[in-house]
């Protein structure tokens, strides 16, 4: 799900410098990430770094859209994925945990889960995009459950929307669990048991 450009930025090329600044807002969320802490991950002065990303809400936002992008292409691909639907959400729910369980000082969940909801509550770009990309998630992970019950697996009178948000509910519930500090053997757990119910 998540693919980022190697080594640091080279020419201060964007698109590293934004995955670098990513990673910082990441590990300490927007509050807690400093002008400072962001300049030197992205290896730019900060009149370099305004001048290419802005002021500090906006790379943040530059880098949840470019979280959102990959999160997108993630829910593209189990929309067209074949399997059955129980396989196709165990490969989604298990690619996401392989995400939140890979941060570089331990497990730390969701970029958009563990950063935006704190931020949200005061700033009404940051609400706009987490809702955006919640209802974005909604809808990608509706997709297989509707093909499911067109070729029949589920009942007739299958809700295909409430199954897709409650689907969507476990993985935001991964996330939160994983910058926990939940065992992978738990997420993985917690995936079986949705999966067998939800199918």
């Amino acid at each position: 799900m998540l693919k980022k450009p190697r080594g640091r930025p080279r020419a201060y090329d964007p698109e590293v410098a934004l995955w670098q600044a990513l990673e910082t807002f990441w590990a300490n969320g927007f509050s807690r990430a400093s002008l400072d802490a962001l300049a030197e991950a992205t290896g730019m002065n900060r009149p370099s770094l305004y001048a290419a990303f802005g002021d500090k809400k906006s790379l943040y936002l530059k880098s949840f859209e470019c979280f959102a992008g990959q999160l997108r292409a993630a829910l593209a691909r189990t929309a067209e994925s074949e399997a059955p639907l129980d396989a196709t959400l165990r490969n989604f729910f298990h690619e996401a945990t392989e995400i939140y369980m890979s941060g570089p000082d331990g497990p730390r969940g969701c970029f958009i889960i563990c950063t935006a909801p704190a931020e949200a509550a005061m700033d009404a770009d940051i609400r706009a995009a987490l809702k955006t990309a919640l209802e974005e998630i909604d809808r990608g992970l509706e997709i297989p459950f509707a093909k499911a019950k067109a070729e029949g697996h589920l009942p007739p009178d299958a809700d295909t929307a409430a199954l897709a948000r409650l689907a969507a509910s476990v993985l935001h519930s991964l996330a939160v669990r994983a910058r926990a500090g939940e065992t992978k053997e738990a997420l993985h757990a917690l995936t079986r048991q949705t999966v067998q119910s939800l199918c």
